[in-house]
């Protein structure tokens, strides 16, 4: 992982930040499959935030009947959506960890951008501070402090040039309050981002789906997708791959659904 999630047996621990308060979530399931939160803070508001960013993040919230009602019986997702009902989009707790993420992943293999993920967080991350509890667990550096940040510390951690000054460029556009990932109106703070050097329509999406919970929008940039659909489209060649507007029009039929169903159909 990214180096901000830790898992202990069958509890799953996250640091979170209300404001500058920290807050560490612990969330596990049981035997009769109920979901369990728990939180330790020192004020009841960030322990309340904490353990809602986390809810949304695991999408155990999320009213899926209408979705598992229309595509039971579709010939592409239907034996999953009928085989894993609570299947959902595995989500970031905060926006802006979505986009900053995506930024880092821009390009480049996974394994590749978890490391430098890693990196980030162990130098600029906050830290736990509350005794031993929370032990190593550290959060993501808030927006101010990435926007402060050298481009060329970045690059340091393997970042490239031009995705660190994309990164820094968000960072200040948050930070200053000129986008607003919190929002209600997702649509103009996408916008706002699409004016910026280096955030194409991929990182938006990823931004939206997997920050902002949005399962109507698709990556559809993305290389796995990419791969599957140019290998559905031509009949199962493997170095098949598709046109990003081959992979919108393979899932326009979901509709609202798209990001979803593509969760689904590749487990993304």
């Amino acid at each position: 992982m990214d180096g901000v999630m830790r898992r202990r047996g069958r509890v799953l621990e996250r640091l979170l930040h209300h404001e500058k308060e920290p807050v560490l979530v612990r969330v596990t399931q049981t035997a009769a499959d109920r979901v369990l939160f728990g939180a330790r803070a020192a004020s009841r508001a960030a322990a309340i935030h904490g353990i809602a960013r986390m809810r949304f993040a695991l999408g155990v919230d999320d009213e899926l009947r209408a979705f598992h009602h229309r595509f039971a019986h579709d010939p592409l997702i239907g034996h999953s959506v009928s085989s894993r009902p609570w299947l959902r989009v595995g989500r970031r707790p905060e926006p802006f960890e979505a986009l900053a993420w995506a930024i880092c992943e821009q390009l480049i293999e996974y394994e590749r951008a978890a490391a430098i993920e890693r990196r980030v967080v162990a130098r600029l991350g906050r830290r736990w501070a509350a005794g031993d509890d929370g032990g190593n667990l550290r959060d993501l550096p808030t927006p101010t402090t990435l926007a402060g940040t050298a481009p060329a510390l970045l690059q340091s951690f393997d970042l490239a040039g031009g995705r660190a000054l994309t990164l820094v460029r968000v960072a200040k556009e948050v930070a200053r309050g000129r986008v607003d990932l919190h929002s209600d109106d997702h649509e103009r703070s996408w916008r706002r981002l699409r004016k910026i050097p280096g955030i194409g329509a991929w990182t938006v999406e990823m931004l939206a789906l997997f920050g902002q919970g949005r399962n109507d929008q698709l990556p559809a940039g993305d290389v796995g997708l990419l791969k599957l659909v140019g290998r559905r489209l031509s009949g199962g060649d493997p170095r098949a791959r598709a046109e990003e507007h081959e992979v919108r029009a393979f899932f326009a039929g979901y509709e609202e659904w798209a990001g979803l169903a593509a969760v689904h159909l590749q487990g993304l």
